[in-house]
């Protein structure tokens, strides 16, 4: 029997896809806005951090994929915009510039953070 031991088209595209998806997760808003964001970002607030990564079977660990049914599209941009903001300033030497919030959506915003633990 004569095996063939080069990958099929389809596989190398699945495992293409699986690294893609693994760098990347999709926080999708309350109005179906989707942000497609860098994991390292993602997981740093405890609530995203444990639905990808924790023991339990949660479906946004296999879709890679996090639905916010009460933080509409405004204020996710902004937790998006701020978790690359912590990113780049967490381990930082350099003096932490303010992060800029806009009045009117200071409540909503505190309101997302804590539910995110961010």
């Amino acid at each position: 029997v004569k095996m063939d031991t080069k990958p099929d088209a389809a596989a190398e595209g699945k495992a293409e896809q699986g690294v893609q998806q693994s760098q990347f997760v999709t926080l999708v808003s309350s109005d179906e806005h989707e942000f497609f964001v860098s994991r390292k970002c993602a997981i740093l607030p405890g609530t995203i951090k444990n639905m990808l990564t924790g023991p339990g079977q949660f479906a946004e660990h296999e879709q890679n994929e996090v639905a916010f049914r009460e933080i509409d599209s405004k204020i996710l941009e902004r937790v998006c915009v701020y978790l690359y903001y912590k990113q780049r300033y967490s381990n930082g030497t350099q003096e932490i510039p303010n992060f800029k919030i806009d009045p009117e959506i200071v409540l909503d915003l505190l309101m997302a953070a804590n539910f995110l633990d961010a």
